[in-house]
């Protein structure tokens, strides 16, 4: 375990990366953080029970082993037997882990696991295992929870951002790994857990994943640790699942904490824009005690429920000028039980039925691209920037989610805006504006630990009273949008 407490690692959207960084620092007091594309490792004390707080992180994992990716060579064998050495070479780490994994589970694991639903139905338990004393079938439930976990985050796997994405490597090695495990002779290491069952879940990319495939690493390293601690392969129902990741950057190996991915909010009955990302915006508005924070296209209200969660001190109200989008939200107010904190009205965003100046922040995904062509988009966003301009209050923030296209033409419309008499800004005052980065120490950074910051600078105009405040690139999943972020600077000019 780290001297700063134990050793974890968290998989990320691409362009969330420093949202985690500093999400756990701020929530955790965590030590040691270090950000590679896609992960954040860190150190923390910090109680299980509140981890599972994270919300810009996907999945959470007990650190096994970080070293730097393996050097590539010509033959698979030798490249194959330097991998098993790895996981051979220290074999109490892993002894270490695994038995703080099953503390975890045995006492946080039961509280939060076994509570959550999982859409895998608990195998029925055979004859004899119905016949073992009560102590052994609790231990045998805490087993099969996991086995659900490891299942349901598999399919979870995607939301790793890499240049490639491969199969989980029991796929193809089920019979072969299964069938070693029957037939290895040699005696294992002494441990506590002679009889524990396990899968590896391998993911390779890079120049490793030229010469050797997932479904090969993942049997040498699963035929290591039955080698090594007498552990039983179970590619269907494991007590544990191993995760390991190799790329150009490091080779990874975790055990994941949760069944079910942090990015899966039980308090949203429907989900919209992805959870992570809609916390991430919110993060962004500066939201206060006592603020007012309006999404004027809510859609199925997903900003407002994150931001409502995590600062409740604050009022919010949601518009969107569709039926069903109302409906919507209000079944997911209901169901986070936010009823008290959350307002609904049917209404354009071109024309809000609010009293201008009346809130302290504007947050809203511009859902273009779907309903709508590019170009009628340009003709309607000014409209969309000059109402939301006018609802705010000076000093509040608007944060937009824009997707690619929007994002390239936005320069222009700016500029366009500026040419305009009514708001015209002097070039001077323009150009020393500059967007900050969104730094985990709170100060401007185009790099964080390593890894380039999702935050890009911007060439930007003024719209209005509205001054450009940071501009941060992040992954929806097989597209990518930019956050926008705007402070108020002076009363709009009609």
């Amino acid at each position: 375990m780290a001297a700063g407490g134990v050793r974890y690692f968290c998989t990320a959207g691409r362009g969330l990366e420093p949202f985690l960084a500093r999400e756990v620092r701020e929530r955790f007091g965590a030590t040691e953080v270090d950000c590679v594309s896609g992960k954040v490792f860190f150190s923390t004390g910090a109680e299980p029970g509140q981890l599972r707080k994270l919300k810009s992180g996907e999945r959470l994992f007990l650190l096994l082993k970080k070293q730097p990716p393996l050097g590539v060579s010509g033959s698979k064998g030798k490249m194959l037997h330097e991998i098993k050495s790895l996981v051979m070479e220290e074999p109490k780490c892993w002894l270490d882990v695994l038995s703080f994994w099953r503390e975890l589970n045995g006492s946080e694991g039961k509280k939060e696991d076994v509570s959550q639903e999982s859409p895998l139905p608990l195998k029925r338990k055979s004859e004899e295992e119905t016949n073992i004393a009560a102590k052994k079938q609790k231990t045998e439930q805490v087993r099969k929870t996991v086995s659900e976990e490891c299942q349901v985050e598999l399919g979870e796997s995607c939301m790793v951002p890499e240049e490639k994405s491969d199969q989980d490597c029991c796929t193809e090695s089920k019979t072969s790994l299964e069938d070693t495990s029957k037939s290895s002779e040699q005696e294992p290491i002494a441990n506590e857990h002679p009889s524990f069952s396990f899968r590896v879940s391998c993911r390779c990319s890079g120049a490793i994943a030229k010469i050797l495939t997932s479904q090969e690493i993942g049997r040498a390293i699963g035929i290591g640790l039955m080698k090594q601690f007498g552990w039983r392969a179970d590619l269907r129902n494991p007590s544990l699942e191993i995760f390991v990741h190799l790329n150009d950057i490091h080779f990874v190996v975790g055990i994941p904490l949760f069944r079910l991915p942090l990015a899966n909010r039980e308090y949203i009955s429907t989900a919209g824009l992805r959870s992570t990302v809609a916390w991430a915006m919110a993060s962004l508005a500066e939201i206060r005690a006592g603020a007012f924070v309006l999404d004027p296209m809510c859609g199925l209200g997903t900003i407002l429920l994150e931001a409502a969660k995590e600062w409740p001190e604050a009022y919010y109200w949601g518009a969107d000028i569709s039926n069903s989008q109302i409906e919507g939200a209000d079944v997911n107010i209901r169901t986070a039980g936010l009823m008290d904190k959350i307002g609904l009205l049917k209404a354009s965003v071109k024309a809000l039925p609010l009293p201008s100046e009346s809130f302290d922040a504007v947050i809203s995904d511009i859902p273009f691209g779907k309903k709508f062509k590019i170009t009628r988009d340009i003709q309607l966003l000014p409209d969309i920037l000059q109402e939301m301009e006018r609802v705010l209050r000076v000093g509040g923030t608007i944060v937009l989610l824009l997707s690619k296209d929007l994002h390239n033409r936005m320069d222009g419309i700016t500029r366009c805006a500026e040419n305009e008499p009514s708001n015209a800004i002097s070039e001077g005052a323009s150009e020393t504006t500059s967007a900050k980065a969104f730094s985990i120490d709170g100060n401007s950074s185009s790099v964080v630990n390593g890894v380039e910051d999702s935050f890009l600078s911007s060439q930007q105009k003024h719209f209005g009273s509205l001054v450009p405040d940071g501009i941060y690139g992040v992954s929806l999943g097989r597209t990518d949008a930019f956050i926008h972020k705007y402070r108020k600077i002076s009363s709009a000019v009609n």
